[in-house]
């Protein structure tokens, strides 16, 4: 047996402020002197008289932004020449084949009229008023 492989049994008790001078923690307490800090409580992020940190950085968009929460992703009908004949289009289809990512996914996604198509497909997805037009030229149906 080693001593210095054996449990350790003493926990290291909290830190108890204000409990006298002799503690080393006593009189302020660990809070300097005077001033704002000493006394009271304040919000995190709080700067005194100044703008605060996150007022001084510019205003990012993205998902957690209400700017742009519920826009849809746009796919073009350009990007749907290469699939065969009679598929079914739907967002695991457009992730299986690597039209969209996930990120692209999460609002959701629309299908869009620019390019064209030249055989029938079935879309199950919101589409804009000329991809359905060229769906429906094509013999394909939009549900």
């Amino acid at each position: 047996m080693k001593l210095d492989r054996l449990p350790k049994l003493k926990q290291i008790s909290k830190k108890r402020i204000g409990r006298g001078l002799g503690s080393g923690k006593g009189k302020t307490a660990g809070k300097g002197t005077k001033g704002q800090n000493a006394r009271g409580k304040m919000r995190l992020g709080f700067v005194g008289g100044g703008l605060p940190l996150y007022r001084k950085l510019p205003l990012v968009r993205g998902k957690g932004n209400p700017g742009t929460r519920g826009k849809l992703f746009g796919v073009n009908l350009s990007s749907l020449s290469n699939i065969k004949s009679g598929t079914v289009i739907d967002v695991e289809f457009l992730l299986a084949n690597r039209v969209i990512n996930k990120k692209d996914a999460q609002n959701g996604v629309k299908i869009l009229g620019t390019g064209e198509i030249k055989f029938p497909v079935i879309v199950k997805l919101p589409v804009s008023e000329s991809a359905r037009k060229k769906i429906e030229r094509a013999k394909g149906r939009v549900m």
